[in-house]
């Protein structure tokens, strides 16, 4: 068993999604979205995110974490907030001991759809039949259990 913890970084929203392999079948444990008070300091708001996967992490024992990647950003000013994010989870990792994983947005797609340029419906709906969901979850939630699959399917 093989189980990964697939975080969407955000600074307004984070989505996670917990993935376990079973042999070679996928089951979605558990996702959800960790939403922060966008008018807090960003400080607070990373302290936020933090916590809440540390607990994360207590409550569903991932052997790993898999981030999304550093992307293109059309306001410089919020990819580098988002590195940010990107920067605690990193560091949440290293201090449990974890593997991590970084994947491009487009690597994610490719992985579940078949195609880079696969929109956010198109994943959601796809991810759900992978793992056997019908709730849909929302797109951030969604976005990090893929981000988990395209880790256990780097790491076969």
């Amino acid at each position: 068993m093989t189980r990964v913890l697939g975080i969407d970084p955000g600074t307004r929203r984070t989505g996670w999604g917990v993935v376990e392999r079973v042999g070679g079948k996928l089951h979605g444990v558990g996702a959800g979205v960790i939403r922060l008070d966008e008018k807090a300091p960003l400080a607070d708001r990373l302290e936020v995110v933090y916590d809440r996967l540390d607990a994360l992490i207590d409550e569903h024992r991932p052997r790993a974490v898999a981030v999304e990647d550093v992307f293109y950003a059309k306001y410089p000013n919020a990819a580098i907030k988002l590195g940010h994010v990107r920067g605690v989870v990193l560091l949440l990792v290293a201090r449990r001991g974890l593997m991590l994983g970084e994947y491009p947005p487009a690597l994610v797609k490719r992985t579940v759809a078949g195609r880079g340029a696969a929109d956010k419906q198109q994943l959601g709906r796809l991810v759900g039949a992978m793992l056997g969901l019908e709730d849909e979850l929302g797109a951030d939630a969604t976005d990090a259990l893929a981000i988990a699959i395209t880790h256990l399917a780097a790491n076969r």
